[in-house]
């Protein structure tokens, strides 16, 4: 199951990419696929036929991880 996930890197603007398992704390890299900017657009700095990234853990501010649909069904807000 791949997880979607938003990578802040230091002084860098945040990169969306999905994730095959979640890293480790003894991870030191974590490879991304179909990495993008937060509005879907390409990342400036990559060739345009790339579709795999590594980055070192050592870069990374905080990791988000984005809910799938069907988690956001199962969990939605309720409101009275």
């Amino acid at each position: 199951m791949a997880f979607t996930v938003i990578l802040h890197v230091a002084s860098e603007e945040p990169i969306v990419g999905e994730v095959e398992q979640l890293p480790t704390a003894t991870d030191v890299t974590i490879t991304i696929q179909n990495p993008r900017r937060r509005d879907g657009k390409d990342m400036p700095n990559l060739a345009a036929n790339v579709t795999t990234v590594i980055f070192p853990m050592n870069r990374m501010t905080f990791i988000e991880v984005v809910p799938s649909e069907e988690e956001e069904k199962i969990f939605g807000v309720v409101r009275e």
